[in-house]
This record gives structure tokens, sequence and C-alpha cells, in this order.
């Protein structure tokens, strides 16, 4: 990414998904940086480190969703 790339980002709040040992993750209000044109997200090093951490630990979650799943 190049110091022009880089301004163009904005901070928003996104919603991660993680299919991990086929059990979905999904964590909400994690802050990024968004590119507008193309939708990639990027996380500051602290950001990476607590989404880990959620996730690997297998914390408790806020709510439980209800999923369903299709073959293509």
């Amino acid at each position: 990414m190049t110091p022009m790339d880089n301004e163009r980002l904005v901070q928003e709040s996104v919603t991660y998904t993680l299919l991990k040992d086929d059990k979905l993750y999904v964590v909400e209000h994690v802050p990024a940086r968004v590119d507008p044109t193309t939708g990639e997200q990027f996380f500051a090093p602290d950001t990476v480190e607590r989404l880990q951490k959620i996730i690997w630990e297998d914390m408790p979650p806020s709510r439980t969703l209800y999923t369903v799943v299709y073959e293509f």
C-alpha cells in the first residue's frame, strides 16, 4: 500500500467473520480502515491480537446466531 492509498482509507466499524473448525465466528463492531472503492479492510496489529484472543480462547459470546448453510 502506498502513502496515497492510505490517505483514501476511511475508519469504520465492521463485522469480522471467520470459519474455523467447522464453526462460524462473527465479531461485531471491529475498528478497521476500509478502502471505499474495493471494500478491503485493514486492521491494526492490536485489533488482530484482540480478534485472535476472542476466537482462539473461545470466549463466551455476546449472543448466538442461527445460520443456514447451502450447497452451491
